[in-house]
């Protein structure tokens, strides 16, 4: 049973496209627009409410992930990551979760590290070469058009309580 889900974000959770705005006095740039989709939200939330972690583990810092995650109730959030692998290393030591309980979804070369100490790796249909060579399961939806839904519906078929998710909502 996957107990654990971890979820990078850019190309993963949003469409991977970054909006900046520029504040000239302040000589600063900031992330102003940061694209969801509500379906992942959906399947997040019933994730948490069947009693599963989820884990946003990405290598930016930015408030809007922070307020995503805390709006569809995401466990964890882990930003400015360099080394992905060993955040979820130390994640399954915290939660004593081993290997086999945990999946990951991700996009990019960066997300390797963390297909590395999961036994489910999930691939966005827009990923990179290298991602769709590794992943166990290469989505038919796009990163931040609903890979995260489809990868959560992937492994409720698979433990057999697809059909739960769906009374959930009637």
């Amino acid at each position: 049973m996957i107990k654990l889900l971890c979820l990078d974000v850019d190309g993963t959770l949003s469409d991977g496209k970054l909006y900046f705005s520029f504040d000239n006095k302040l000589d600063k740039s900031f992330e102003v627009i940061k694209q969801f989709c509500v379906k992942d939200g959906l399947g997040i939330a019933y994730w948490n409410h069947i009693g599963r972690y989820s884990a946003i583990i990405t290598g930016r810092h930015s408030p809007i992930i922070e307020y995503r995650a805390k709006e569809i109730g995401i466990d964890y959030v882990f930003m400015g990551v360099k080394d992905k692998g060993r955040c979820v290393r130390e994640l399954k030591e915290k939660l004593n979760i081993d290997s086999s309980n945990c999946a990951a979804i991700g996009d990019d070369l960066n997300d390797i590290s963390m297909f590395n100490e999961v036994s489910l790796g999930f691939a966005p249909n827009n990923c990179t070469y290298e991602i769709s060579n590794i992943a166990d399961v290469k989505l038919r939806k796009n990163g931040g058009d609903g890979a995260v839904r489809e990868a959560i519906e992937y492994i409720l078929k698979q433990e057999d309580i697809y059909e739960e998710f769906i009374q959930y909502w009637k």
